[in-house]
């Protein structure tokens, strides 16, 4: 049975490498901008700023 809800899943994306590093999900109706963290990236090796997006890979 499918969850009830405004849950949007969604994907953090390096700004610098642009490597797909984290998948989450959201309400949509409380946060409708893009959210925007300082979160560790594997490939750079140091935190970097991640984006939101909505394609999963």
């Amino acid at each position: 049975m499918a969850k009830k809800g405004a849950r949007q899943i969604f994907a953090l994306i390096c700004s610098v490498c642009k490597s797909q590093n984290y998948v989450s999900e959201k309400n949509k109706l409380n946060s409708t901008d893009k959210l925007e963290m300082k979160k560790y990236c594997r490939r750079c090796r140091k935190h970097q700023l991640h984006r939101e997006t909505s394609k999963l890979k």
